[in-house]
C-alpha cells in the first residue's frame, strides 16, 4: 500500500529524478546540503537550512538564472511550453526574511521549508493571461507575498533590466 504524507522538511528531491532530467542546478543544491548535514554532525553543530521552493520576483544579476529563468522563456515564448507540474512558489523577498529569521531565531534548526503558494503552470499561465482583467489576490498571510505579486516583480525586474 502508497502511503502520502504532505511535503515537508523531511522530503528529499530523487538525485536518479534530476540525473534523468538533467536537472543540474537541484542535483549539486542536494548534494551540497547532504554534505553540510554530515559535517554538522561530524562536528557537532547546529545547522539551519531554509529550503526554498520555486522563487520568484525580482533579480540581482544582468540574467536570470534558474527559476526566473523558466519563467523569462514562458514569457516570451521561448519554451514551446509550460513546465506539467504543480510546485511550491515563494517571491524572493520572503526567502531572505526567512533566512535572516533561521539566522536570528534561537529555536530554528534542521531543514526549514519556505513556500509560499502551490500552483499548477497552467494555473500560472492563465493568471499571466488575465493579468489586466482580474485583481491581485491577497493570500492572508501577512509574511508572504501573493503568486501574482511575485510573477509582477519578476517581470518588472525584466523589463528594467531590457530582457523583455
Amino acid at each position: 500500500m502508497n502511503s502520502f504524507s504532505p511535503h515537508n522538511e523531511s522530503h528529499w528531491t530523487d538525485l536518479d529524478y534530476c540525473k534523468h532530467f538533467k536537472i543540474w542546478y537541484a542535483y549539486a543544491k542536494i548534494l551540497g546540503e547532504k554534505e553540510a548535514w554530515k559535517i554538522a554532525a561530524e562536528k557537532n553543530l547546529n545547522l539551519e537550512v531554509v529550503i526554498p521552493s520555486f522563487c520568484i520576483g525580482p533579480i540581482l544579476s544582468p540574467k536570470p538564472t534558474s527559476s526566473p529563468l523558466i519563467f523569462l522563456s514562458i514569457l516570451k515564448g521561448a519554451r514551446g511550453e509550460y513546465p506539467n507540474f504543480r510546485g511550491g512558489f515563494v517571491h524572493i523577498e520572503d526567502v531572505v526574511a526567512a533566512q535572516i529569521l533561521a539566522m536570528e531565531e534561537p529555536k530554528a534548526s534542521g531543514r526549514i521549508k519556505c513556500s509560499s503558494s502551490v500552483a499548477h503552470w497552467s494555473e500560472i499561465i492563465e493568471m499571466l493571461r488575465t493579468k489586466e482583467t482580474t485583481k491581485i489576490h491577497e493570500l492572508g498571510f501577512a509574511s508572504f507575498k501573493s503568486l501574482p505579486e511575485m510573477f509582477d516583480d519578476c517581470i518588472k525586474c525584466f523589463q528594467d533590466k531590457g530582457l523583455l
